[in-house]
């Protein structure tokens, strides 16, 4: 009787339990299917890249390595060639260095985010790779600002003020120093969230990092002082500064001006015969040779920098204006074209990067002696031919510059008060 009870209630007991486990193996069949299916969704809608995705992964891809190389020889060209250490050079230098920074540790990011609109990197990683994105993006608009101030200096007001290596690198210091400093409010408020809590256990899809602030009031005032401080207000100093540095050189009759001096020796040549020694005459055609040669640097130089500062306004123009509209108005809360809000900000992240890769492609075409140091580098020749080359343009260099010395005293003095030529 007892060992009956223990079978009758073994076998209820049993089939009891198989009746739990049919209905939870039904119901985490359900489940499966459930998340498989929200795992194609997923899929389908947001990691699968789309065309223009396509697109956008491969211009990611070219801008990269060109943004590298490009900006690494930078950088090594002022390194290895003691005549290019010159102020400005020093100052393009440290633009390309940050150049580098966004690219190597933004860039990767940002191409995985705006693809797949997911972070994956962790919370100390959503805390680092914006607030060096915004550091980059400070130190580039302030290098650009110190090069426009040392132009304008140099052309403008070449008495006022002088210009040297030692000063540059105390401006560079500073620069980076105050950069960090002011952009650490980007580092505190910066987290990670979930768009859709329910998966979080699920998947790591979804998983944003952005700002998360006390009150809607603080994001309005950062994101207008951000706006203002990097960008419209020393693009709108640097524009006043590069029109006066064009007007002065362009425009208006200065010592040194190529109408002025090809009048000059017009007059010269007119009162030379029977009246002037031969060695006067060489040491006259020299010194107006030397300022009609100043006068072209000081054009190139202005011309390649007046580029630069163009084709900055122009690639963070589009981020700029998005961030205000979206952090201080409020523009896309509401939208019902996400689709093409997303697309619009996908490629403005690109054209920030795309300025960095621009910059060394400027330099080439704008400037002879980055363009010889370029070209020395991707030489296939051997190093020994190299050197040589180089040692003959060092060469050169030098015997145009004891030549400029011995023959015109005051054009020599002239130039290094006022110009550092690229």
């Amino acid at each position: 009787s007892v060992s009956l009870t223990v079978v009758t209630f073994s076998s209820e007991l049993n089939w009891s339990g198989a009746e739990s486990f049919n209905g939870t193996r039904t119901r985490v069949h359900s489940t499966m299917d459930e998340d498989e299916e929200l795992l194609r969704y997923i899929w389908t809608e947001y990691l699968h890249p789309k065309e223009y995705e396509w697109v956008l992964i491969v211009a990611y891809i070219v801008v990269f390595f060109v943004s590298l190389i490009g900006n690494s020889l930078v950088c090594f060209a002022v390194w290895k060639n003691r005549h290019m250490r010159t102020v400005t050079n020093y100052f393009i230098v440290n633009l390309s260095l940050a150049d580098v920074l966004v690219t190597i540790i933004c860039l990767p990011a940002s191409l995985v985010v705006d693809i797949t609109e997911t972070w994956f990197f962790g919370e100390t990683l959503c805390k680092i790779v914006p607030y060096l994105q915004t550091i980059s993006v400070s130190v580039s608009v302030l290098t650009l600002s110190c090069i426009a101030q040392d132009r304008w200096y140099a052309i403008c007001h070449p008495l006022m003020f002088k210009s040297t290596a030692k000063r540059a690198r105390k401006s560079i210091i500073a620069i980076w120093v105050v950069s960090c400093i002011i952009m650490i409010p980007q580092a505190i408020v910066m987290e990670c969230s979930s768009l859709l809590p329910e998966l979080t256990n699920k998947t790591s899809l979804f998983t944003v990092c952005d700002e998360h602030w006390g009150a809607e009031i603080y994001p309005k005032v950062y994101h207008t002082g951000f706006f203002i401080v990097t960008y419209f207000a020393p693009l709108c100093l640097m524009v006043l500064a590069y029109i006066q540095i064009f007007h002065k050189l362009w425009c208006q009759q200065i010592p040194g001006n190529t109408s002025v001096v090809q009048r000059n020796w017009r007059t010269f040549r007119c009162s030379t015969p029977g009246s002037g020694s031969e060695e006067s005459a060489r040491v006259r055609t020299s010194t107006v040779s030397a300022e009609i040669k100043q006068i072209r640097a000081r054009r190139k130089t202005a011309r390649m920098l007046m580029v630069v500062l163009f084709v900055f306004a122009l690639c963070y123009l589009p981020i700029s204006v998005l961030n205000i509209m979206k952090r201080v108005f409020g523009t896309f809360k509401n939208t019902s074209d996400r689709e093409t809000i997303y697309a619009w900000f996908t490629f403005s992240h690109w054209l920030i990067y795309a300025n960095s890769a621009a910059n060394p492609i400027i330099y080439n075409f704008l400037s002879g002696k980055f363009r010889e140091e370029f070209k020395s580098a991707f030489s296939c020749t051997c190093c020994g031919q190299q050197q040589d080359d180089n040692m003959r343009i060092r060469t050169r260099a030098n015997r145009d510059s004891r030549k400029s010395m011995s023959t015109q005293v005051n054009v020599d003095n002239l130039s290094r008060l006022s110009d550092q030529i690229v």
